[in-house]
């Protein structure tokens, strides 16, 4: 998969959120989007998932303006914002239910995921009863699952100690194939000196690469 945003503008009423972005994401890397909390990523996101539409430009998707012709897009799983899941239900039982929407994975494989993000103890517990941190872990847990071809982490470590940052980051980087992208939006700049191959700075509406010997 080639994703590519084409003069890609967002206004909200007089407001340009985001003002003649073009930018290129290929498969084997893993992005880096830096930006404070309000400065557009998450809006960018939700841009390229077809929750909204741009004002202007395009979104293409193997040159392909697939959220006009499909309205979805192609093999793609994302966190934005908080976290939502069905409280009354556990980790597990709410992973298996949006398993169900495509049905390729099983059960194993759905507790082979929850194990790789630390709640191999924790799954059959209510989400009622998860900390932040857990709910964050669940949501990557079910980003992650069915291995799509592009995954977009907005603030992936939000509510993690240092500890499950140290173990969400490599597993990020052990998701890293020829085959997929991995965008990370993120406003600390230190969440990817380690963690991307090549790096944008969100400011002000405007979309710049940004050097990683600034970190």
């Amino acid at each position: 998969m080639k994703l590519e945003l084409k003069n890609v503008s967002k206004k909200f009423r007089k407001n340009d959120v985001l003002n003649d972005i073009s930018v290129e994401f290929k498969p084997g890397n893993i992005y880096g989007l830096i930006g404070t909390n309000g400065s557009g990523k998450s809006v960018l996101f939700k841009l390229i998932c077809g929750v909204m539409q741009p004002t202007f430009g395009n979104i293409l998707f193997d040159d392909e303006d697939y959220l006009k012709t499909h309205g979805v897009p192609k093999s793609t799983r994302a966190i934005i914002e908080s976290p939502n899941f069905i409280g009354s239900l556990s980790g597990f039982d709410n992973l298996k239910m949006i398993a169900k929407i495509q049905n390729r994975i099983s059960d194993e494989d759905i507790k082979n995921v929850l194990k790789k993000v630390g709640l191999e103890n924790e799954m059959n517990k209510k989400v009622n009863n998860y900390s932040m941190g857990m709910k964050q872990k669940l949501a990557i847990a079910q980003v992650i699952m069915e291995e799509e071809e592009l995954i977009l982490l907005d603030e992936p470590f939000n509510g993690l100690d240092f500890k499950s940052i140290d173990e969400i980051r490599n597993l990020i980087l052990a998701l890293k194939n020829k085959n997929r992208i991995i965008i990370v939006a993120s406003h600390i700049k230190e969440d990817f000196v380690k963690l991307a191959d090549k790096l944008y700075l969100l400011d002000k509406g405007k979309l710049s690469e940004y050097d990683k010997k600034q970190l």
